[in-house]
């Protein structure tokens, strides 16, 4: 585990971000322990709180198991961690890891769907009201950035019709991993901008209580963005391998 001193940002932060990394990276196996809080004060140049407090938020992820007068061991993430990594896990080190992404768009190509026919079936006229401003908004968006925005507020108003909890904790996720992308992905999206009438069809769904309607809608909604994301991702993977 290649350790660095811990500078600016937060030293939590930080030293997430380092046993993140170094998790991933295949520094630290699973059941591995992390050095001790002496050590890693040490090498870090922080307090042993400010690693005692750290090695806690962490162990909040899933990513490590600290055992109070035993070593901290690293834990398997993809059995332990919840959908608050994923924020941390689609961009590490500024970078978009690409198979990250891709999961993130296969779930919101399955999820999307339901939570539509859902919000058809709970949301009712006024969901259907608030839907159809957010539409005049994206008549009148020429930014691709201002869209997506626009999109997800769009998809924002399904969740609370469908009024289901794990739906909404599902999209905060996925929407705090997303947004964050978004000025480095506009270029790619660019050609949605103006693609309305799919919004606007999938509002008249909700309207009249067409549970089926609505995710036939929500399924044209998603494809275009998913289409062009998918496509990117292929060439920035097709790229890493020719640079190999």
């Amino acid at each position: 585990m290649a350790l660095r001193p811990v500078t600016r940002r937060s030293v939590a932060d930080q030293v997430f971000d380092q046993v993140l990394d170094d998790v991933l990276d295949g520094e630290l196996a699973v059941g591995e322990p992390l050095p001790s809080e002496r050590r890693l004060a040490e090498v870090l140049g922080i307090s042993r709180p400010a690693v005692r407090e750290a090695l806690q938020r962490i162990a909040q992820t899933g990513l490590v198991e600290v055992r109070h007068g035993g070593a901290t061991t690293v834990r398997d993430f993809r059995r332990a961690a919840g959908l608050d990594l994923l924020p941390r896990l689609l961009v590490r080190s500024g970078r978009l890891d690409a198979a990250v992404a891709r999961s993130v768009l296969e779930a919101r190509a399955e999820v999307g769907p339901g939570i539509a026919a859902l919000a058809a079936e709970r949301g009712g006229p006024g969901l259907a009201a608030d839907l159809d401003r957010v539409v005049t908004d994206l008549e009148a968006a020429q930014d691709a950035v201002r869209w997506q925005e626009l999109a997800l507020d769009y998809w924002d108003l399904l969740v609370d019709g469908a009024d289901s909890l794990v739906f909404r904790l599902m999209f905060n996720s996925l929407r705090a991993a997303y947004e964050p992308v978004l000025p480095a992905l506009s270029a790619v999206l660019a050609a949605e901008v103006g693609q309305v009438e799919p919004y606007r069809l999938l509002a008249a769904a909700i309207r009249s209580g067409d549970a089926a309607t609505a995710r036939a809608a929500a399924t044209r909604v998603l494809a275009p963005t998913a289409e062009a994301l998918l496509a990117a991702l292929d060439a920035v993977g097709d790229a890493a391998e020719n640079d190999r």
